[in-house]
């Protein structure tokens, strides 16, 4: 049996290997989805995977701040400052700086962007369809079920994180 095939039952408490680990395996598939659809972004609309993520979630959620864009996707202030640059440079995003206070940075999608986005929506879910249909609606379902309740367990641990170390 190849060793990326092993099936392990955990028993809670049980020491395994890294490979086998939760964290690992999610971070793993999630970088192999991540890695496929960089590829495909740089073909298709010659983006990088965090201009791609810039442009979906402003035109998913709207105009926002340069700090609401980061916390959302997860990044730091910089990087999302670089890649909204790159972005505004290609006339794809539309940076205005706030009259009242110049420190506030409001982002959202030119025209141009926005044609962008429906073209990368549609790739996206057609992607998302790709890697969905090799599971039943059953398996579906219990994975969205199961993703929700990882996120929730996940987000308890970091504040208990943040409480221990104040």
């Amino acid at each position: 049996m190849d060793h990326s095939e092993k099936k392990v039952a955990v028993d809670l408490g049980s020491t395994v290997e890294m490979t086998q680990l939760l964290a690992y395996r999610l971070h793993k598939v999630a970088n192999q989805i991540s890695r496929s659809a960089a590829m495909r972004y740089r073909r298709e609309f010659d983006l990088s995977l965090w201009e791609w993520r810039t442009i979906a979630l402003l035109g998913g959620r709207g105009a926002m701040s340069l700090n609401e864009l980061a916390k959302i996707a997860g990044l730091d202030k910089g990087q999302v400052s670089r890649v909204a640059s790159g972005l505004t440079s290609r006339g794809m995003v539309l940076r205005e700086v706030n009259e009242i206070d110049t420190r506030k940075i409001s982002l959202s999608l030119t025209p141009t962007g926005q044609k962008i986005y429906k073209r990368l929506n549609r790739v996206s879910n057609q992607r998302n369809t790709e890697f969905t249909e090799c599971l039943s609606l059953s398996e579906r379902n219990s994975l969205n079920g199961l993703l929700e309740k990882l996120e929730r367990k996940a987000r308890e641990l970091i504040a208990k994180e943040r409480e221990a170390g104040n």
